[in-house]
């Protein structure tokens, strides 16, 4: 699997990646060895590996080098009494290079994720929510059906507009604190035995003396005044993603999870049988999307998607009586 993946790289991650292939080649020429002639033929692969196998070497995505960071997380190496410590040790090492590759994928597209995922999971909470708590009323089906569409179209420009707004201020603050492009034609002119520019790398965090020589090299011509000291703007910049790029996709997935709770209702059903159809599609949908989040996360799938099920059907739920409470009050 990593020579698959590294088959979809360039550069250095192509020869991280063909290294640790390297690596898993020395821990099987240690079961070869240790085996011998009991060895007969080469033991299956399993359907899994297989499956992962191909997804790395047709897309080569974050997703494969999140399971693959599970899968190094779950060696059984320690506890093997055949297995020597090294190898236990090289796996260790694996799940953190691999963490970190990871990390780079998962850098560059959180904008884009995060809105998807906050979408998709918000169209289908409070879409569900929105639709049984007025079904509970005892309002006709077209009244259910219509207050969804609308509760699908008002959700969705909100979420895109929501999420335009908060990426390109907090991009307009990442470039607040970026340094000016003036600032480097200044240093010409600067009084090389009394000036501030020590006080710019103090200010960043360096300690005094730090500051003092740093200055001194910037002055003398090695060095040009830099960025920020703590991260690169641009890479910060790039986690966030665009804000056109968030907004776009806030509103798709908003929309497309907003409208599996009124699916039953758009082809005719009613009552209860409609809620229970609303709310098992919806509860599918939320395993869905909580086992993304545990797959980009390296975390556990069934944990998230557990989690996921348990908010959106408890959030439903609390509405749906309310709607009784309501319908029952006002009848």
């Amino acid at each position: 699997m990593y020579r698959d993946l590294a088959s979809r790289r360039q550069g250095e991650e192509k020869a991280i990646l063909l290294a640790l292939a390297d690596a898993e080649g020395r821990h099987e020429q240690h079961w070869r060895d240790l085996l011998g002639d009991r060895l007969r033929s080469d033991p299956p692969v399993s359907l899994r590996t297989r499956m992962l196998g191909f997804f790395a070497k047709k897309f080569g995505s974050v997703f494969v080098l999140a399971l693959m960071q599970r899968a190094e997380s779950r060696t059984p190496y320690a506890d093997d009494v055949h297995a020597t410590k090294s190898m236990a040790a090289d796996e260790r090492i694996h799940e953190e290079v691999v963490r970190a590759l990871a990390a780079r994928g998962r850098s560059r597209i959180s904008g884009t994720f995060r809105a998807a995922v906050f979408g998709a999971n918000d169209g289908l909470v409070s879409n569900l929510a929105l639709v049984l708590g007025i079904g509970a009323t005892g309002v006709s089906t077209q009244t259910v059906l219509f207050t969804g569409i609308a509760g699908l179209l008002a959700g969705a420009l909100s979420m895109g507009a929501g999420e335009y707004v908060s990426v390109r201020s907090q991009r307009e603050l990442l470039s607040g604190s970026a340094p000016s492009a003036e600032a480097n034609s200044a240093v010409g002119a600067l009084d090389v035995d009394a000036n501030e520019l020590a006080l710019i790398y103090r200010a960043r965090g360096m300690d005094e003396v730090e500051a003092i020589a740093k200055a001194s090299a910037v002055l003398a011509g090695r060095e040009m005044l830099p960025g920020p000291v703590a991260g690169d703007d641009g890479d910060e910049h790039e986690a966030i993603g665009s804000g056109w790029t968030a907004a776009v996709s806030s509103f798709i997935f908003f929309a497309s999870g907003a409208i599996v709770p009124v699916l039953p209702y758009l082809f005719g059903m009613s009552g209860i049988p409609a809620i229970i159809v609303a709310a098992g599609l919806v509860g599918i949908a939320l395993l869905g999307t909580g086992t993304v989040v545990g797959l980009l996360s390296g975390t556990s799938l069934m944990k998230r998607a557990l989690r996921q099920l348990a908010i959106g059907l408890g959030a439903a739920a609390v509405t749906y009586l309310l709607g009784l409470l309501f319908g029952t009050s006002l009848g």
